[in-house]
């Protein structure tokens, strides 16, 4: 009885492991199949599976041309190695599927490949060659006829390259800085390579030997000026690729400054610095706090929009003696002459003005009879409105400022606190767009100041009634005695003679349809730059129509 269990048993075991070895047979059968091209799968047997006469994708090799990490932008390239199941080299011009995806770990970012095949007496090898330029970790994925190469996928580190000065930025950059005598500012630097990725490769171990400011002050002559009095150090945080300058200057005045990277000028790195004293300080951050009241400075402005050049005008301070153009008998001649840009009545007897600075708006006005306001000149606290910092004037001797928004004539004042007058401006406008002029920094805070002001509105909702034929009239009619809040309010929108329940589809049509016919020249509303709609100014024909 023991002896016929025994043999049922290893009966059972041999039928076990028989089925389980056709199975797998069988499958692998399949995958040969698979990774044999159709034009020979015809002319190959059971037999040559068990040779292994075949593309085997456990059997090849994958060899690197370089060694981890390595810097982005140089084009890299790797071996496919190709060989059957008996370890013979496998001919690589025939059709194999092989297939190479490059793509970035954290991006997403695909790479294109390109493959060639080597010839004798490597004829069973594919280069795979492949360009990068976004630092990172990369998946490197290899298949043949959709099954894995060897240890496929691979992860490979590409770092990023030498600093590059044009691709070097300061963190919330912008054009003019308003200091405080004697306190340090911190300038945040992020060094990038070519391929603007952030990086911390330098020339040299010390960011100190790299990173170089020059300071001078504006408006003095060349001979008249001195050496600015400063003090800076660079520290520099390797993990997070980012570079800190503490920035101390020790005197008064309006100054242009420039950061250099290895004596190369960084991408944002010129700007202007207005210092003042702790009581200018105290006196400029109560004009800005003051909301809704303009500040006023007493100025005397010199009428000279439509002259080129004026004979009390100081030469630029970035030209030097033979850039500057020469005196000739007829330059004498012309500034001899009465004409009515030089006459000298003009230069010594400037206009008395006031200079008015809101959160909105620059204006300069003019009083007659002491009494009656007479606006001159209105400028809008925007990046596009730019300040030069002149000497003292022939006359009154008080320093002098230039307000060029582009678009109007130059505006030449000069006054007493020029330096709190500009300095107003400019912490009203860093209060106005977040601190930076950069675009996506503008962004980032007109957004985070949306969402604040629709917190704190209802989210009710309100029904717009529209008509189709006439949206931009029907829409202003029915968002014409809108207030704030209503604004805040989740529209529901209903198309007249139209029956359907907005559940957001007829929202987002009128939304789309609205911004189209605003911006639809027909209207008149905007008119073109050119012959495309790519560029639009406002129309003032279209906007004083009612």
């Amino acid at each position: 009885m023991f002896y016929v269990i025994g043999g049922i048993t290893v009966s059972l075991v041999a039928f076990f492991f028989t089925i389980k070895f056709l199975f797998e047979l069988a499958a692998r059968v399949v995958s040969f199949l698979q990774n044999e091209d159709r034009e020979r799968r015809g002319d190959r047997t059971i037999y040559d599976y068990v040779r292994g006469n075949y593309l085997d994708p456990r059997s090849c090799k994958v060899s690197w041309d370089w060694k981890d990490p390595y810097e982005v932008g140089h084009s890299m390239a790797f071996r496919v190695h190709l060989f059957y199941k008996n370890g013979q080299p496998f001919p690589a011009h025939r059709p194999v599927g092989l297939r190479v995806h490059i793509s970035h770990v954290e991006l997403a970012v695909e790479i294109p490949v390109t493959q060639e095949v080597l010839q004798e007496p490597n004829s069973n090898v594919v280069k795979v060659a492949f360009t990068v330029r976004k630092a990172g970790r990369y998946e490197i994925t290899v298949k043949l006829g959709g099954l894995n190469v060897a240890y496929s996928p691979y992860y490979k580190i590409f770092q990023p390259g030498m600093v590059v000065p044009s691709k070097t930025k300061i963190v919330c950059h912008f054009s003019t800085l308003v200091l405080t005598c004697g306190q340090p500012h911190t300038l945040q630097i992020v060094p990038r390579d070519e391929y603007d990725n952030p990086t911390n490769n330098s020339m040299s171990l010390r960011d100190e030997h790299n990173y170089t400011l020059s300071i001078h002050e504006l408006g003095p002559q060349e001979e008249e000026s001195t050496g600015v009095s400063f003090e800076k150090s660079v520290t520099s945080n390797r993990q997070t690729f980012q570079v800190f300058l503490r920035l101390i200057l020790h005197s008064r005045g309006c100054f242009h400054a420039c950061i250099s990277y290895q004596n190369q000028p960084i991408n944002n790195g010129e700007f202007d610095i207005i210092v003042l004293s702790e009581d200018e300080k105290n006196i400029v951050e109560r004009n800005v706090s003051t909301s809704g009241v303009s500040i006023y400075f007493e100025a005397y402005l010199y009428n000279a929009t439509n002259c080129s050049s004026t004979p009390w005008h100081l030469p630029p301070m970035h030209m030097t003696s033979s850039q500057r153009r020469p005196s000739t008998a007829v330059d004498e001649e012309d500034e001899d002459s009465p004409s009515e840009c030089h006459t000298p009545e003009k230069v010594k007897k400037p206009k008395k003005v006031y200079c008015y600075v809101s959160p909105k708006q620059f204006s300069v006005k003019e009083f007659y009879l002491k009494i009656i306001p007479w606006r001159l000149y209105t400028f809008r606290v925007c990046p596009g409105t730019k300040f030069s910092y002149l000497g003292p004037d022939p006359v009154h001797k008080l320093l002098t400022l230039v307000v060029d928004d582009g678009i109007q004539p130059p505006v030449e004042l000069s006054c007493k606190e020029r330096n709190i007058l500009a300095a107003t401006f400019i912490r009203s406008l860093h209060k106005n767009i977040g601190g930076s002029e950069t675009f996506q920094d503008k962004v980032n805070f007109f957004q985070r100041e949306l969402r604040q002001v629709h917190m704190k509105r209802p989210h009710s909702k309100v029904t717009l009634k529209v008509s189709r034929h006439a949206l931009l009239e029907s829409s202003l009619k029915a968002t014409r005695n809108f207030s704030i809040s209503d604004w805040s309010k989740n529209f529901e929108v209903v198309f007249q003679d139209e029956e359907a329940l907005d559940w957001g589809g007829p929202r987002r049509e009128w939304f789309e349809l609205i911004c189209k016919a605003l911006f639809d020249t027909t209207n008149q509303l905007f008119t073109r730059f050119s012959d495309n709609n790519q560029a639009l100014s406002l129309s003032w024909t279209g906007a004083s129509q009612p």
